[in-house]
């Protein structure tokens, strides 16, 4: 399997930028159930006007965050470009039989996710002078996790199907899995994980440009009850950057997932809703 993200900076320290670059391009092959074998640089950077310590920086903080996926870097490419942009080409490996997709979801199973949202709200606030130390700190640590515990605990008990949740948000990326399927979802809004600072910039208005076009886009496929409130609509639909993974389990195996993922550090996992029937190719919010 081969995958290719690469992105500007959502935050201001290029080391961290560098491990989160990383770890989110990694995110698409243990979606999928894969591991990482090897990788190419995808490097844009404005030679004229930034100096070559920040890309030394950024490029350090890609490697280290590899060696601890166990990926080899095998090269890459850079261009002369008016905006730094940093990601990965990767290459990784899974046996055909045991790939695991976005659209496999079966009525029935239960809906996990591994990581909290709002990465794209306090990105926005980071950019605005608005996010505070804390907030943060927070979603670097978070950003900068990889999903391949995750990812390997799904595959031990029999996912059916699995995304990762990055730009185009939770609900967006949940409707890739159910679009022209023979079911729905309905996720429970008040399980939904998330960053608290994010409510706050929420409802302050620090909306990034990216959450406007995920809900005009998907807003015939999604149908949110009148009691959630907007804070937490603008959350849902939040383009996330390194986000968790969405797992689709069997609903007996959901509780035996939750615990080895707390057990094995993912404590930020929640079961979040469920597959249904009915109504199909939608997501109900309630």
């Amino acid at each position: 399997m081969q995958t290719v993200d690469f992105f500007t900076p959502i935050v201001d320290d290029p080391y961290d930028f560098g491990r989160i670059a990383v770890a989110n391009s990694l995110s698409d092959v243990y979606a999928m159930g894969g591991r990482p074998l090897t990788a190419l640089n995808v490097v844009c950077f404005p030679q004229e006007v930034m100096d070559i310590s920040i890309l030394r920086e950024v490029l350090r903080g890609g490697m280290d965050k590899m060696h601890e996926a166990g990926v080899i870097l095998l090269g890459g490419h850079s261009v002369e470009d008016p905006e730094l942009k940093y990601g990965l080409a990767v290459t990784g490996t899974i046996h055909p039989d045991k790939v695991i997709h976005n659209n496999g979801s079966r009525a029935g199973d239960c809906l996990i996710l591994t990581k909290p949202l709002g990465t794209g709200i306090i990105s926005t606030a980071i950019k605005g002078g608005m996010a505070g130390e804390e907030a943060i700190a927070k979603i670097v640590k978070s950003m900068t996790t990889l999903n391949r515990t995750a990812s390997e605990l799904m595959l031990e008990v029999g996912a059916h199907a699995c995304t990762d949740i990055t730009g185009f948000g939770l609900l967006g990326h949940a409707c890739e899995m159910v679009e022209c399927t023979e079911v729905g979802m309905t996720i429970n809004a008040n399980a939904v994980p998330y960053f608290p600072e994010a409510k706050e910039l929420a409802e302050m208005g620090m909306i990034p440009g990216g959450l406007h076009r995920n809900r005009e886009f998907r807003k015939d496929m999604v149908d949110i009850a009148k009691k959630v409130p907007q804070y937490l609509q603008d959350i849902l639909f939040d383009p996330q950057t390194s986000g968790g993974l969405l797992i689709a389990v069997p609903g007996k195996k959901a509780s035996r997932l939750l615990e080895r993922l707390h057990k094995e550090g993912v404590t930020g996992a929640a079961v979040i809703g469920e597959v249904a029937a009915e109504p199909k190719g939608k997501i109900m919010v309630v």
